[in-house]
């Protein structure tokens, strides 16, 4: 009973998650004990090896300036030519959510012997399970990327060394406004199976 009813929840949890954007969000964001427990999650992730090949660096409202300033370098680096309104609103993308998270990827800790794809994997899982248990509490989130992160302004900013690399940013707070959730895959549409001699078939039979 309890187990059917812990994947029900899980199930239904899975299911209420969805992308709120930065905009879509204010206060209040997650109080400290609300925060640990978020970031706490994601200490569950799968770790080949236990490298801990990733980070979560929180930008407070204090370095938010520092961070818009960035952003705004980032577009200038691309784009000569970008013109005050759009260094603005380069700006402005890093003063939205009340909480704010960049997800830092480690490529060198460990050595060569975990490659870098499975240190990408490890950090997905770590996100999710962030996005997870802030809906779990109540938030609504949002994944955003972009050059910026790539760029030398983010990178002086977070002091990111070669090959450590920022891979998205990680929005929190309340859902002011929120779109009609999008229709999911089904499984059959993303599952096959494979059928010796004859490659993979798509989905799959119960045994």
């Amino acid at each position: 009973m309890s187990d059917s009813f812990s994947a029900d929840a899980l199930a239904a949890l899975l299911q209420a998650r969805q992308t709120v954007l930065p905009k879509r969000l204010g206060a209040p964001g997650p109080d400290a004990a609300q925060l640990a427990a978020i970031l706490g999650a994601a200490a569950h992730a799968p770790d080949h090896g236990g490298l801990l090949p990733w980070r979560f660096v929180r930008i407070p409202q204090a370095a938010r300036p520092a961070l818009a300033e960035a952003f705004a370098q980032a577009l200038a680096e691309r784009d000569p030519e970008a013109t005050p309104a759009q260094l603005a609103q380069a700006r402005e993308k890093a003063l939205r959510a009340p909480e704010l998270l960049v997800l830092v990827a480690d490529g060198a800790c460990g050595g060569p012997a975990i490659g870098w794809d499975e240190r990408l994997v490890s950090a997905g899982c770590a996100v999710q399970s962030v996005l997870l248990m802030a809906t779990a509490l109540g938030f609504g989130s949002a994944l955003t990327s972009g050059k910026a992160l790539q760029s030398a302004a983010l990178r002086g900013l977070l002091g990111l060394p070669a090959p450590s690399r920022a891979l998205c940013c990680i929005s929190i707070g309340t859902v002011l406004a929120r779109k009609p959730a999008r229709t999911r895959p089904v499984p059959a549409a993303y599952v096959g199976t494979l059928v010796p001699g004859e490659g993979i078939a798509p989905g799959w039979e119960n045994p």
